[in-house]
């Protein structure tokens, strides 16, 4: 039986929990863009298709942004109930952040987001694409203040340490922190993507089903230019920003590339494609590798070397298996994403995309696979990190509030039961919502009634 303490089940509940909640913000990040990009082709070529698609993808996004309001609420709270550790350090900068975040960001989007859902027939057409102008600005900026504060636990500066409290002293510093713009444009392209899988997707499952044939091509097309256009973006970012984590936080990268011990003058690292980490032995097993790759990647030269995971102590390694693995899920779904598009777009050109049913197939099991790579992304940002919660600063056994075991157990539990109730109840109408698909609408609006909430945009029912 697995022996877990109280701090390992507070670990697991933060994990739970946010992991849930990003994969909303990430869909609202991408699809808040694309509404704008749909509403702006419908006004400059009055395309009735732009027009249909908007209004059913703005359905989709009032369910979402829904359920990443109610998720990103709980994530607030365990701040103060599980981590008050980390609350009293790092909250004179952690608190300050996200305070910003909702006094621009989310007011932007809350002031917008009804005009956007229900203001069609009721302002003009330039107010309302504005307004959806406004809401996708304030999900790119409610993103951009988030990710300042995730990067500043990654490669802290602008501040002190004052009685063992963080205190400010450089706001500038503190945000543009020497992690923050890889993260930001990375974090980015990966909701464009994940959407642009998810927009594909549904396309080509009603391409299959042989319904609502010029939506689902439109959607299909925009949804394979913009992966094949954002993909290959994705892939350098990320090798940047793989070059500033080496800079700052090299035993992540080298929990990333399963090194564990210094290499032999000359010899150079080796890429390790596939193995099994031993954490107590310090050793790979069944491990398959290219010689020097790792040393041209990071250091640009087939001798260069990394620091290892043994010229640290056990209890300052991260949990390495689990980094490995989730480094190279992330890899190996972004190289299918840059295979996935172009093929399609050579299929296209040779006018034969939309007669390919193992295509179309492949589109719709593709369609989940930004989320996956996108928490693949997110393990590897956070379980790499540890023990710290700020690096090098605050560790993780530090910041968490003392509880006992049965009562996080209890937490834990109660967490998991309530999430795959009321999230999974909101994931299954979300998929169900667009399974019915893009369905011929009026110029009336998405509901004649003035409701308050976002969700009661939607008025389908679930069968």
């Amino acid at each position: 039986m697995i022996d877990l303490s109280a701090i390992d089940l507070a670990r697991i509940q933060f994990a739970f929990t946010v992991s849930f909640h990003i994969i909303f913000p990430a869909i609202t990040i991408g699809l808040a863009s694309y509404l704008a990009v749909l509403e702006g082709l419908w006004l400059r070529t009055r395309n009735q298709v732009y027009l249909t698609l908007c209004k059913f993808w703005m359905k989709a996004f009032a369910v979402n942004f829904a359920m990443g309001v109610v998720s990103g609420i709980v994530m607030a709270y365990q701040f103060g109930t599980n981590w008050s550790g980390f609350s009293t350090v790092a909250g004179s900068v952690t608190g300050p952040l996200l305070t910003y975040e909702v006094l621009t960001a989310f007011f932007l989007e809350a002031g917008f987001l009804g005009v956007m859902l229900f203001g069609w027939n009721k302002v003009t057409e330039r107010t309302h694409f504005i307004a959806t102008c406004l809401v996708a600005l304030g999900t790119l900026v409610s993103m951009t203040w988030i990710l300042a504060s995730n990067s500043w636990m990654q490669t802290p500066q602008g501040h002190e340490i004052v009685d063992g409290i963080v205190v400010p002293v450089d706001w500038f510093e503190i945000i543009f922190n020497p992690s923050f713009p890889y993260r930001l444009v990375h974090m980015g392209l990966a909701a464009f993507l994940c959407t642009a899988l998810l927009v594909a997707a549904t396309g080509a499952y009603h391409l299959l089903k042989h319904q609502y044939e010029v939506e689902s091509r439109k959607m299909v097309m925009m949804a394979l230019w913009m992966l094949a256009i954002v993909a290959p973006l994705q892939a350098l970012v990320g090798d940047q920003h793989g070059l500033n984590t080496l800079e700052h936080q090299p035993i992540k990268v080298a929990a990333m590339e399963g090194h564990w011990h210094p290499a032999e003058e000359g010899e150079g690292v080796p890429l390790v494609l596939f193995a099994w980490p031993d954490n107590e032995s310090e050793t790979n097993h069944f491990s398959l590798e290219i010689p020097h790759l790792a040393s041209l990647i990071l250091t640009h030269s087939l001798d260069g070397d990394i620091p290892a995971l043994t010229s640290v102590a056990k209890e300052d390694r991260p949990n390495v298996a689990l980094v490995f693995w989730s480094f190279r899920i992330m890899v190996a779904l972004g190289i299918a994403m840059i295979v996935l598009a172009w093929a399609g777009l050579w299929l296209n050109r040779k006018q034969s995309l939309f007669q390919r049913t193992r295509f179309l197939q492949v589109l719709v099991c593709m369609g989940p696979s930004g989320l996956v790579a996108l928490l693949a992304g997110w393990f590897v940002t956070e379980v790499g990190r540890q023990p710290w919660v700020v690096y090098g600063v605050l560790r993780t056994v530090e910041a968490s509030s003392a509880h006992s075991v049965q009562t996080m157990t209890l937490s834990l539990a109660s967490f998991v039961i309530g999430y795959l109730a009321i999230f999974g109840l909101g994931i299954f109408y979300l998929i169900q919502l667009l399974r019915k698909g893009p369905q011929l609408t009026s110029d009336a609006p998405l509901s004649a009634q003035r409701p308050a909430r976002p969700l009661s945009a939607v008025n389908d029912l679930i069968n």
